[in-house]
């Protein structure tokens, strides 16, 4: 049986490279760009929020779970037993960001305990790695292309490989864009779980960046320009398999970065020109305004009576009578989904959604 080798055992210094220079400083630049617009956010929990969600979003779709925007955000405001299946699992990875980057941001380190918890909120399990043999990837023809490791062992011993190569830099002398990518192959490719891999490998990717201090929070998300360009995501991952090509593929990431980073910026300054906006107007029209308030709106693009409850300290009526004042005067939108009262921030709906900005709040 072919044995996967350690990325230890790739030189550095092939990714040193003309051809890899500009890709990479690109990405570096933007990635650097993208955390310092995050800091400028008044709350950037905001972000982990609303971001995540999207992403969450996004990653599943790439494993053909696919939800609509007004699913999702609807959804994502009730109890997790009332949502709808697809949407179940985009929040479940959203929980699974969470616990990833509360266990980073604690420890300075991204472990093999991390990971597994990581999928063991995505899973609602705690089989952890594969112990039984039979695990092939597919095309959508059933033809097999890949066949990762099937030995228990191999793949904790692999796995221990990882984690050495994701904590120690003295490891591997290569900038972290570059190790990103190769984790993520590697990662892949041992394929140590029944369920998840893919989601949890995309998690795995922006934590290491929040590791290695070239983010303060998660909002790099790559799994949209992956839906975007998922025939060569596939098709590079099995070219560095069959014929040794990393070059391609840390380029492609690469590419990704620079992408997705560039889209990030543009989708956070967005959402801090309405909260800013929301802020000044609800502010000067209504004596009921709190920072509290505006917090809610922005972390929910549908939120609901209790949501305003919980995070004011308010009655039920009070909760209620201020969201309906703020949906007469134009900054929500009512909408009752059988029992269920929603008061949707449209301005943040259509940034999330990726929808042209609209003339009116």
């Amino acid at each position: 049986m072919p044995t996967l080798p350690p990325l230890t055992d790739l030189d550095p210094a092939r990714f040193e490279r003309a051809d890899l220079f500009k890709p990479l400083n690109l990405a570096s630049r933007r990635l650097a760009e993208l955390k310092g617009v995050a800091a400028t956010m008044p709350n950037q929990g905001i972000l982990i929020g609303t971001l995540g969600l999207q992403e969450a979003k996004d990653s599943s779709e790439i494993e053909n779970i696919v939800t609509t925007h007004d699913e999702l955000f609807r959804d994502a405001a009730l109890a997790e037993a009332q949502a709808g299946t697809a949407t179940k699992e985009v929040a479940r990875y959203r929980q699974a960001l969470g616990v990833g980057f509360a266990a980073v941001r604690d420890t300075g380190l991204l472990t093999n305990n991390h990971i597994l918890a990581i999928q063991a909120a995505l899973e609602k399990n705690r089989a952890g790695y594969r112990t039984l043999p039979g695990t092939a990837l597919k095309r959508d023809d059933g033809h097999i292309v890949y066949t990762p490791p099937q030995d228990p062992d191999e793949i904790v011993s692999l796995m221990a490989d990882l984690e050495r190569f994701i904590n120690d830099d003295a490891l591997f002398d290569a900038d972290p864009l570059v190790k990103m990518a190769l984790i993520h192959h590697q990662f892949e490719s041992i394929h140590p779980f029944y369920d998840g891999n893919g989601r949890t490998g995309r998690i795995v990717n922006v934590l290491y960046l929040v590791k290695q201090g070239l983010l303060d929070i998660p909002v790099l998300y790559l799994s949209r320009h992956i839906v975007r360009t998922k025939a060569d995501y596939y098709r590079l991952l099995q070219a560095v398999r069959d014929d040794d090509a990393w070059e391609d593929w840390v380029r492609y990431l690469l590419v990704a970065v620079e992408h997705t980073a560039a889209e990030g910026i543009a989708t956070i300054q967005a959402i801090k020109a309405q909260f800013l906006d929301y802020k000044h107007r609800i502010r000067a029209a209504h004596r009921f305004y709190s920072q509290d308030l505006i917090n809610n709106l922005f972390s929910h693009p549908y939120t609901r009576i209790e949501f305003i409850e919980r995070d004011l300290g308010v009655s039920r009526l009070t909760a209620t009578r201020y969201l309906d004042k703020l949906a007469e005067d134009g900054f929500l939108q009512k909408r009752k989904i059988g029992r269920v009262n929603y008061y949707i921030n449209p301005p943040l709906y259509r940034i999330l959604a990726g929808e042209p900005p609209s003339d009116h709040p």
